[in-house]
């Protein structure tokens, strides 16, 4: 009965190679998709803590590593797992099969060396500055943020939402602020952001008359919510939670992402910079940004421009700073 048993386990034993195979794929699972759904439910957060690409890298270097000290630990494990490898190599699982990984196998290692050695900068010509700007469009440079000063009609709209207790938000917040008007159905939608601002607008509107100077204090605390939850999802893991360039993966850059809570960065800029930088990233510098580039995306490519710019409107206001005058005004 024993030796019955025993067979029976060996048929449901996994093979080391598809063990290993199964348990990077597992780690990976875990660090990319379920830390973040868990910080996203520790935190209460409207928005998951990603892992950085960077520590996702520096995790399954480590889970490799831990694999192979794993399978050459005893010759058993090694030839246990060299077993399918060899097999494979053979063709004993068929000869297509084998054409195939082979051939996707030297094309992905001929795209990683190429990608890795083909040149992608110009030799610098000049010393990198702060803000360089030679390629800055002109018309960016009277540029005002829409957000944090909403023309009139903006704002009649705003009180004709919260009357209707129906106001707009960013497909980002929506789904979080609906799911706490299910749990506080008799509460306003705005009431799950308890700053003074939104506070006072809420007694105004109950009282039925509001003025427009408190209804535009509101909704700029509103889009000023919205874009701290939008730097949180796509700036925190360089820029950091203080805004202070000290992100989880700040320490992978050679140049480190930008202090902005510093006198000498986004307070001494126009705020027309500012978004043209946010728009164009790294890529979109000019030659005297050189030799250390940003590393910032083009974040037109994925960000609508109404986030763009709620965005920098949060990251002046979490560093406290405020953007400098554009000359004439």
């Amino acid at each position: 009965m024993v030796k019955g048993a025993d067979k029976v386990m060996a048929k449901l034993r996994i093979n080391r190679f598809w063990s290993v195979l199964l348990s990077l794929i597992i780690i990976y699972a875990i660090v990319k998709w379920l830390i973040p759904a868990v910080s996203r439910w520790m935190t209460d957060l409207p928005f998951p803590l990603t892992v950085p690409a960077e520590l996702i890298k520096i995790y399954m270097i480590l889970a490799v590593v831990a694999m192979i000290l794993l399978v050459t630990f005893s010759q058993r494990n090694l030839d246990d797992f060299m077993r399918p490898v060899l097999k494979f190599l053979r063709a004993e699982y068929g000869w297509i099969p084998r054409l195939v990984v082979l051939t996707l196998i030297s094309l992905a290692i001929g795209y990683i060396a190429y990608d890795v050695a083909v040149p992608t900068k110009e030799t610098p010509i000049s010393l990198r500055i702060q803000h360089p700007s030679s390629n800055f469009p002109k018309k960016f440079e009277d540029l005002k943020n829409p957000y944090t000063d909403p023309p009139e009609a903006e704002i009649v709209a705003f009180i004709e939402q919260a009357k209707a207790n129906d106001v707009a938000l960013i497909t980002q917040v929506a789904t979080d602020v609906e799911r706490w008007l299910e749990e506080n159905p008799d509460g306003h939608m705005l009431s799950f952001l308890p700053t003074p601002p939104v506070k006072k607008f809420l007694a105004e509107l109950e009282g039925g008359e509001v003025s427009m100077a408190t209804a535009k204090a509101a909704l700029v605390e509103k889009n000023l919510f919205e874009g701290r939850a939008l730097y949180a999802m796509n700036c925190r893991a360089c820029h950091g939670d203080s805004v202070s360039g000290d992100g989880p993966m700040a320490d992978g850059f050679k140049l480190r992402p930008i202090n902005f809570t510093d006198n000498g960065t986004i307070e001494t800029i126009v705020e027309g910079y500012t978004f043209w930088r946010v728009m164009n990233g790294g890529p979109g510098l000019p030659v005297e940004a050189t030799p250390w580039d940003s590393a910032m995306p083009e974040w037109k490519l994925s960000l609508t421009e109404e986030e763009r710019w709620k965005i920098i409107a949060a990251e002046y206001d979490l560093a406290e700073k405020t953007p400098r005058i554009p000359e004439g005004h």
